[in-house]
């Protein structure tokens, strides 16, 4: 809760930050056209290149590409197949 507490107030107290196995590698490009316009994010140790803008989720970068909420695996195609998708 004190993550996120600081995370709304613009003070990152915490650096812990949780891997998540779906992250590829540090310096992949992760490429999707939107509305005709093709956008690289680029993997980083802490987060997600984006234009030179940072993020610390895929999410965040999928919403600032698109102006609306996304699951940044699922809009970069990284999430995991359903067990009936096999």
């Amino acid at each position: 809760m004190d993550l996120l507490a600081d995370e709304i107030e613009g003070q990152a107290r915490h650096r812990s930050i949780i891997a998540d196995p779906r992250n590829p590698v540090v310096g992949t490009r992760l490429v999707r056209e939107w509305d005709g316009v093709e956008h690289t994010v680029t993997v980083m140790k802490n987060g997600f290149d984006w234009q030179g803008r940072k993020f610390k989720s895929l999410s965040a970068a999928a919403r600032a590409i698109t102006g609306t909420q996304w699951n940044g695996y699922r809009f970069f195609g990284l999430r995991e197949a359903r067990r009936d998708d096999r």
